[in-house]
């Protein structure tokens, strides 16, 4: 199964998406000012103890307060206390490497809050969920530092595999080797990625995250509540790192900047995939010349359409997510309803599995399909969805289907759901219903030309316009841009936009630098104008 990645550039941040077999699969938006991302370790104060629910809030900054529980304090609190005491008032008594720390006794998993934090103490605590709607980040104090092949898990000192390594052989292999090379009080999570790999590239992935400790060190010797002590690679390396291997064909992205930051990351964590890495540099958009932005529109509305005629309607409300399955305008007779039910749910659950993963939903789903009264068509629609699902980097838990032909899933919410505006503003009226006779844009654009390659003598031409706009222009024989050429001895390329409204359009000159028609127009038209005035006065004093 192909897998490309596309990163396409604004100032405001990144837009992210991992498609495979060219259908986008993941859709995420990096804005530069986001914050507390998951990963993300900072220097906390506590504010307030809450004994009712047996957890605490954290000051790190955020307008609101961070939440941490009693269970996600972690066994080794009480060594991670010590540690952050010594750094913060005797740095030099303490090492980054913990070769020579000595660790406290585990915290009990049943005891209270109150016994292990006092208010306005500092704690080190890891974001492990995002800021979502009116609700700070939560927290954890078991702090881990995830690589490629490994995650690196501070004051603990056991080595455990993934579950999706299977082989029991291979299981023993990374066990015995990780077990050799770590450093001393550093427990180790080997990841499924890690399959097959040679001591060489997991020593590597190892030394690589003990630096980062060591950094993380070194900034909170000198730091201050509320500072970033350690922070979580962005999105694009973080999706690189969790789902690089061998089935990625491409990675794509338009800006210079990015293309030597990742080509730098690709070079550390996976040197034979540097080759894969593209420079987009076309005139039409990079989204718009994968195909992406018109899946964008499409696949986050309230309806989403089946291959077969049938479609999913999606309702979010605050506890959970609903999605309806239906058939559509797909025959729903007597002999073939039970057939036509199997075949469209079969469909509905490859697209569903796909929303989840691209509009990011978490927490409780619920997914009402077609009735069906074969329990091995349940069974079937059951074992689809769990198989669907598989490549999902996020937790989840998937319940049998029951007799109403209900769903449910549970998947791990740790960042806000994305959300995309499919219902278009007139670029026009404005949304106020009423605009300028749509089919006067080709006229339009016809006088924009005319003026750009007779008046300003353009040498190279380009416009960008909607889909519709430019199957005006190109179809038929002799189509408009041909008769063009005839005209203006110039071919005149042009670009479709699919995120350009019916009357938007673009004109660019040969360095792709925007042509001011406006300013240009208006010009012309005062010219225009003046001339004719001195006509008139010609034609009055004969």
């Amino acid at each position: 199964m192909s897998k490309e990645l596309f990163i396409s550039s604004a100032q405001e941040g990144d837009r992210i998406a991992l498609v495979s077999e060219r259908r986008l699969v993941e859709y995420q938006v990096q804005n530069n000012s986001n914050k507390f991302n998951v990963g993300d370790v900072y220097l906390g104060t506590v504010r307030k103890i809450v004994p009712g629910l047996n957890a605490a809030f954290i000051d790190i900054g955020f307008e609101k307060d961070a939440f941490l529980h009693y269970f996600d304090l972690g066994p080794k609190l009480k060594s991670l206390q010590k540690y952050t005491d010594q750094v913060l008032h005797s740095p030099s008594s303490v090492s980054p490497r913990l070769a020579k720390f000595r660790q406290e006794q585990e915290i009990p998993k049943d005891g209270k809050i109150s016994q292990v934090l006092t208010r306005n103490q500092p704690i080190l605590v890891q974001v492990v969920k995002e800021p979502i709607s009116s609700k700070g980040p939560r927290l954890s104090c078991e702090i881990s530092l995830a690589g490629r092949y490994i995650v690196l898990v501070p004051f603990s000192n056991g080595v455990t595999v993934s579950k999706r390594v299977t082989d029991k052989t291979e299981r023993q292999r990374l066990v015995r080797l990780l077990t050799s090379i770590k450093p001393e009080n550093f427990g180790i999570i080997i990841r499924t990625v890690a399959e097959g790999k040679e001591v060489a590239e997991l020593d590597a992935d190892l030394r690589s995250l003990v630096k980062t400790w060591e950094d993380g060190f070194a900034a909170l010797k000198v730091s201050k509540p509320r500072d970033l002590i350690i922070g979580e690679q962005d999105k694009t390396s973080s999706i690189l790192r969790d789902t690089l291997n061998g089935s990625f064909d491409a990675i794509t992205v338009d800006k210079k900047e990015v293309y030597d930051d990742i080509k730098a990351y690709l070079k550390k964590i996976a040197p034979d995939k540097e080759k894969i890495l593209k420079l987009h540099q076309g005139k039409i958009k990079l989204f718009e010349a994968s195909d992406i932005e018109k899946q964008i529109k499409t696949l986050f509305g309230k309806s989403v359409s089946l291959p077969g005629g049938g479609y999913l309607i999606i309702e979010h409300t605050e506890a959970l997510h609903v999605i309806d399955v239906n058939s559509g305008n797909k025959s729903i007779s007597e002999s073939n309803q039970e057939e036509t039910a199997l075949y469209t749910n079969i469909e509905a659950v490859k697209e569903v599995a796909r929303q989840l993963r691209l509009r990011d939903m978490g927490g409780i789903i619920v997914v009402d399909f077609i009735d069906m009264k074969k329990a091995e068509n349940r069974k079937v629609i059951y074992e689809r969805m769990k198989l669907e699902m598989k490549d999902d980097r996020s937790k989840f838990v998937v319940l049998p289907i029951s007799r109403f032909g209900l769903i449910q899933i549970t998947r791990e919410r740790v960042r806000p759901q994305t959300n995309i505006t499919t219902l278009e503003v007139c670029p026009t009226c404005g949304g106020t219903g009423k605009i300028n006779a749509s089919i006067a844009v080709t006229d339009q654009i016809e006088n924009h030309l005319d003026v750009v390659l007779t008046k300003q003598n353009e040498k190279k031409v380009t416009i960008i316009v909607h889909p519709f706009v430019h199957s005006f222009f190109t179809i038929g024989f002799p189509s408009k841009r041909l008769k063009w050429f005839f005209k203006y001895g110039k071919w005149i390329k042009l670009f479709k936009d699919s995120s350009f409204g019916v009357t938007e359009y673009k004109f660019l000159n040969a360095m792709n630098d925007d042509i001011d028609l406006e300013t240009k127009t208006k010009k012309e038209f005062v010219f225009d104008a003046k001339a004719e005035e001195i006509e008139v006065e010609e034609e009055e004093e004969a």
